[in-house]
Formats: structure tokens, C-alpha cells, sequence
């Protein structure tokens, strides 16, 4: 299944506060079970254990991801709304979000919550990691560039232990760069603006950006942790790609190697 299907990163302005607190309260009303873990507020329509393995799984995400990129965790809640069932969340989805393409899992972004909504599937760690990655970032990070926000998230929802590595967008690269149909552009990247837009290939390109700068050593890391940061601050000035260019004089074949290593 190709990434747009999947998952899907969605920011949006809440005109009416009266409103949209009304369709929280009635959302909440859907799930029976709620409990805390740390930054984390898990709201499910079944019987969730406490101590599940996942949910451990999430929990320890907020320091990895602080550890690797370098960012202060925040306290700001990130709400996790899950489905026992897929027809039930799609249903929701359809009435909560009416006129959005369906996917596995999403992340919203309003004025007043960060959430994720999933159902309880094959694909559920994964897509929790990755839609759960988002809402630390978004927590902490403001005006996170929409390809790095998605490069991260790629990177986050491999389970530990892996190192980021994420083999299908690796094996999807190099076949498509075998046929002469792709080869590394961050700065085509960096202009792309609508998530709902981004290829599968796009998601694994952002993805190999963030593996090599994180990965690949020579203190490359710190071009994107000086980057967040900035970003941060809300001084970022120059794009990642043109401090990548300072710093290197081929940053696409050198990524494109570092991709060939990972094979």
C-alpha cells in the first residue's frame, strides 16, 4: 500500500472554539476508556491495557526522539483516539473529516489539540510510531517544513533497534534510480507544500534525507539539529538545503551512496 493511503498529517484552524468543543465533547463520548502516560492521552472504544508493549513503545518514543534531534520535550498532550474496528474509524473519519481521502491513520493539528486517530490493525505500530512522532515534533517544533515533518516521522516509525533504517523506501529508491526515474533533489522536496500531495517516493526521499544527515556521520547530524533549533527559535533563515550545500560539495551523490551502503 503506498504511503498516501496510509497515513496522513492534517493542520487545521479552528474558526469556532463553541463548536469545536462541542464536537469533542461528543467525540469523547465515543470512547469508553481513557488513561494518561505521560504526555500521551489514549482514548479507546475497547479495553487497552495500561502497560501494553506499544504503549511503552510510544511513551519511550518522546525521549529517543528528544536524545537524536537534540529538542527539549514539551508537556503540551497529544491525544490518541483508537478504533477496535477499521469500520468504525472510518466512519468517524468520514463524518469528522468529511471530504478527506481515507487513511490507516492520521495526525491533526488544531488550535486547541494534537491527535492521532487509528484503528487497532496489522499496521498499527507502525502507523502509531509514525503519526505519534508527529505530534512530539509538533509539540515542540513550530513551521516544521512539511517534508522534514514527514522524513522524521518515516524515520521515528521504524522500531528501535533499527537505526531509522526503513528497507522498502530503500529498495524503492534504488529500483527507481536503476530505471533512471529518480535521483535526490532536496531542494524540489523542500517546495513541496500539501502532504496529500507527496508520492510514495517523495515520503522515501524525505525519509533518506533524514537517515543520511542523522546516520551517515561527520557530524552531519548537527546541520539538522542546528536546523530544528533555529526553527524553533524562529530564526531558521537559510533552507537545509542550501546549509547542506555550504557544507558539502555533492550532497545528492553523497546521499545517494549512503543509500547504496544501506543495501
Amino acid at each position: 500500500m503506498q504511503k498516501q493511503q496510509k497515513t496522513l498529517c492534517l493542520i487545521l484552524s479552528i474558526a469556532c472554539a463553541g463548536c469545536q468543543s462541542l464536537q469533542l465533547t461528543k467525540q469523547s463520548a465515543q470512547f469508553q476508556h481513557r488513561f494518561v502516560r505521560e504526555q500521551l492521552v489514549l482514548h479507546s472504544d475497547f479495553p487497552l491495557p495500561e502497560q501494553h508493549r506499544l504503549v511503552e513503545e510510544l511513551a519511550l518514543q518522546r525521549e529517543r526522539l528528544s536524545e537524536k534531534l537534540l529538542l527539549p520535550p514539551t508537556d503540551e498532550p497529544i491525544h490518541i483516539y483508537l478504533f477496535a474496528e477499521g469500520a468504525s474509524y472510518y466512519d468517524f473519519l468520514n463524518q469528522r473529516f468529511p471530504g478527506f481521502p481515507a487513511r490507516r491513520a492520521i495526525f491533526v493539528e488544531t488550535d486547541i489539540e494534537l491527535s492521532v486517530y487509528a484503528h487497532w490493525g496489522d499496521h498499527v505500530a507502525e502507523d502509531l510510531r509514525h503519526e505519534v512522532a508527529h505530534g512530539y515534533l509538533h509539540a515542540s517544533v513550530p513551521n516544521l517544513p512539511l517534508w522534514l515533518d514527514e522524513g522524521l516521522a518515516e524515520y521515528f516509525e521504524v522500531g528501535r533497534g533499527l537505526r531509522g533504517v526503513n528497507q522498502p523506501h530503500v529498495e524503492l529508491l534504488a529500483a527507481q534510480a536503476n530505471l533512471a526515474n529518480w535521483k535526490p533533489d532536496l531542494l524540489r522536496l523542500e517546495q513541496l507544500t500539501s502532504a496529500a500531495e507527496m508520492t510514495q517516493q517523495d515520503y522515501a526521499e524525505a525519509w533518506a534525507w533524514v537517515h543520511y544527515l542523522l546516520e551517515s556521520g561527520d557530524d552531519k547530524a548537527n546541520l539538522l539539529t542546528d536546523y530544528l533549533a533555529d526553527l524553533r527559535q524562529g530564526v531558521a533563515g537559510e533552507t537545509l538545503s542550501a546549509r547542506l550545500k555550504k557544507r558539502l560539495a555533492g550532497p545528492e551523490l553523497a546521499m545517494a551512496e549512503h543509500l547504496q551502503m544501506l543495501r
